[in-house]
């Protein structure tokens, strides 16, 4: 036996921390948990617990509702109570960045997110393990994200029998399909499937999936020409309609394959009102715009939006958005860097993880009276505050959102105000 003892706090990324000669990093416990480890690896200049037993059981402890649960790579937490892991989350976002911020819960434990990867591979299709990137498990179900995930996946297997297609290979990196995208309407009911696969379909497989995911309202063929182990590919429609909605409280959005969307529905719109809550004035620079998700729904309410983000896909979808509402956005293609900071009231940004780095300096040297910040990765966001844009802003207030129930991650919306 390597160590043994109790769990007596969290890591950032939501492991629970044995305290031996060495810290060992314990996937899938909690703080109370005792438990003995047997084998170690190092991954990520850390030791990770591989083979371990918990052999008393904390009280912050509730029973997993998923079957693979303790495999699965997707959820750390759903054995610890839904409230510790709130708790756990405002913990871990103040000791990150020593903000004190209310947290509010997903409305939706189960059933909440619209999208899952489901990697398809010779040994079995569903996610990968917990740090073990060529361990995929098979999965029958998955709460967190539909009720009919068995009969997608159930389907795709059919279709694959039937018409002699291999499944991707992690190791050779050979195989005809990687991975099936699900993305479902919570409020509209809408299903879009898209098949990411290293073959392009003659008529008859064109065909068989067609029939075989008939119930499909949008249904893509995605081409994958490299052998990278992402959900990408070139998308062809080859049934139904090219988007599928999804309706948050007075906003309607068009999803298509290629572009992002918060996975909480349910969720959303409580990030949406933070961000609305925090808006001052009336003209609003949407940075990083992505579809136009704060965009259009401020514009709803009465802000007068302009958005840029890099992707022109995203800004094609994002005017498309703008259009359906009826409402005063404007969207256009440029670097959130090169973006000239002009006369705005407040400047939104939702940077990807790595943060704003030169664009915090930017704002710095504008006239903006008002920034919010959102963020899921508060390390980033410490650094781009510590090292740029506290030369400037003061935080005023923050709040945390939790758009990922059962994982240690957690969405943060911080303002910022100029300093007298």
């Amino acid at each position: 036996m390597k160590a043994q003892g109790y769990i007596e706090e969290m890591s950032d990324e939501g492991l629970g921390v044995l305290k031996a000669e060495k810290p060992i990093y314990v996937p899938y416990t909690v703080v109370g948990d005792f438990v003995k480890v047997y084998k170690t690896r190092r991954r990520f200049g850390r030791i990770i617990a591989e083979r371990f037993e918990v052999t008393e059981f904390s009280q912050l402890r509730q029973t997993p509702r998923c079957m693979h649960f303790g495999k699965c790579g997707g959820c750390l937490w759903q054995h610890i109570k839904y409230k510790e892991q709130l708790k756990l989350k405002q913990e871990t976002f103040r000791r990150i960045t020593g903000i004190e911020a209310e947290v509010k819960g997903s409305p939706r434990l189960f059933g909440f997110r619209n999208s899952s990867n489901f990697i398809v591979t010779t040994h079995g299709i569903g996610f990968k393990e917990y740090a073990k990137p060529l361990s995929i498990v098979d999965v029958k179900e998955c709460p967190v994200f539909s009720n009919k995930t068995w009969d997608y996946l159930r389907t795709l297997k059919e279709f694959m029998k039937e018409e002699n297609l291999k499944a991707w290979d992690l190791k050779g990196k050979s195989g005809d399909v990687h991975y099936l995208s699900v993305r479902e309407g919570k409020s509209t009911d809408e299903v879009m499937i898209n098949l990411i696969a290293h073959i392009k379909p003659n008529e008859k497989l064109a065909e068989a999936f067609r029939d075989y995911f008939s119930f499909a309202d949008s249904l893509y063929w995605s081409f994958k020409a490299d052998e990278r182990d992402d959900p990408r590919g070139e998308s062809h429609l080859i049934a139904g309609e090219p988007y599928i909605r999804e309706r948050i409280e007075d906003v309607v959005y068009l999803i298509h394959p290629n572009s992002f969307f918060q996975a909480n529905s349910y969720a959303l719109p409580l990030l949406l009102k933070a961000v609305e809550g925090f808006t001052e004035g009336e003209k609003v620079l949407d940075l990083y715009s992505g579809v136009g998700t704060f965009g259009i729904w401020l514009a709803k309410r009465g802000f007068k939006v302009e958005g840029v983000e890099v992707n022109s896909f995203a800004v094609e979808m994002a005017n498309k958005n703008a259009e359906l509402n009826g409402v005063d956005a404007v969207f256009r293609i440029g670097k959130a860097e090169e973006t000239p900071i002009g006369d705005y009231d407040t400047v939104v940004v939702d940077p990807p993880r790595r943060g704003l780095k030169e664009v915090a300096e930017l704002l710095v040297k504008s006239n903006i009276e008002n920034i919010i910040y959102v963020s899921c990765n508060p390390k980033a966001f410490k650094l781009d505050y510590e090292k740029h844009l506290e030369k400037a802003y003061q935080i005023e207030d923050a709040v945390l959102i939790d758009m990922f129930p059962h994982t240690p991650h957690v969405e943060a919306v911080v303002k910022l105000v100029r300093k007298v």
